[in-house]
């Protein structure tokens, strides 16, 4: 009995959960509304119309770069609100929906000057906009279409229509050749960025909006409204499914793609599983709101954005 009870003991601990609080937080000045790492930044977008940028290791402001204010219905000025952000080199981008009508402002920060490339005259929904290279832009719109945006041009070398659905969100792989593409009904899209062409469509594992996607190694990852963190190899088209207790908003992947983190509940616990298990591996306690970005910057450090002014900062390799 008594090597029985021990056994069971031995089997418990060794399937126990590792829980970690932050080790570190950025305070920035306003709500956060995007964020990437690019090599060792950290850009962050706000909602007071205005990125900033962070060294990662030391956490210090490198640069704040701030875009028009707007007028709101009622013709007062106000900040205006950037959804969107990217860098490459000594480039950033800037997306800001507060524009006249709700229509898009894009614009181009290089060289210390701002550069609009569009604006609300011109009636776009531009959801989300990356750096493909430093003289192209993958734009992402709310009728679920994908463009290549020329910068030097302004124009559009293509748009293409993927869905009747609304757009959700696209995310690059490493090497920016391709995007997996999600929208409301739950079918991810995965795109080659040169020519606009759907090369495969991942589906069968989120039956509703994903809200969320990482595309690292081959491997893609959607956050789902349906309570499932889904998990695809794209090569093979193969997906399964983790279940969460609440609507899972946001989700990365590590740069390996053998981990993978979701908010699984609504206290915005940060859940890290192994891929090729589904295993839980660790728990992150102490985000305050609903998780908008989560970024493995490598495999055991990640950054987490939230609808606050907090950004969080993670270290799973010391318990």
């Amino acid at each position: 009995m008594k090597k029985i009870l021990l056994f069971c003991m031995i089997s418990v601990a060794s399937f126990a959960v590792n829980t970690f609080s932050p080790i570190a937080s950025i305070e920035i000045n306003g709500t956060a509304k995007d964020m990437i790492l690019h090599k060792n930044r950290l850009i962050i977008a706000t909602d007071m119309g205005h990125i900033e940028v962070y060294d990662s290791g030391s956490r210090e402001k490198i640069k704040e770069i701030s875009i028009p204010d707007v007028k709101d219905f009622m013709g007062d000025i106000m900040p205006a609100r950037v959804m969107s952000a990217d860098a490459i080199g000594e480039q950033y981008l800037l997306l800001s929906d507060s524009g006249k009508g709700g229509y898009s402002n894009l614009y181009l920060f290089k060289e210390e000057k701002l550069t609009k490339l569009v604006g609300a005259e011109d009636k776009e929904a531009i959801v989300k906009a990356r750096f493909v290279d430093k003289g192209h832009i993958l734009l992402g719109y709310l009728g679920d279409e994908v463009a290549l945006l020329d910068i030097e041009s302004k124009k559009e070398q293509y748009r293409i229509q993927l869905s009747e659905s609304k757009f959700s969100d696209f995310m690059l792989n490493e090497d920016r050749t391709r995007a997996v593409f999600s929208c409301e009904s739950g079918v991810l899209s995965v795109v080659d960025v040169k020519s606009g062409k759907v090369i495969e469509e991942l589906q069968g594992q989120n039956v509703d909006n994903v809200y969320k996607v990482d595309f690292k190694s081959g491997m893609v990852s959607g956050a789902g409204q349906d309570r499932r963190g889904s998990l695809y190899d794209v090569k093979s088209k193969k997906g399964t499914y983790i279940e969460g207790e609440f609507l899972i908003y946001a989700t990365a992947l590590s740069p390996s793609a053998k981990k993978v983190a979701f908010p699984m509940d609504e206290k915005n616990n940060i859940s890290i599983y192994k891929t090729s298990s589904k295993s839980k591996i660790a728990l992150l306690k102490g985000q305050k709101s609903t998780l908008n970005v989560i970024i493995f910057q490598d495999e055991n450090r990640l950054f987490s954005a939230s609808d606050d002014n907090i950004i969080m900062i993670w270290d799973t390799s010391k318990k």
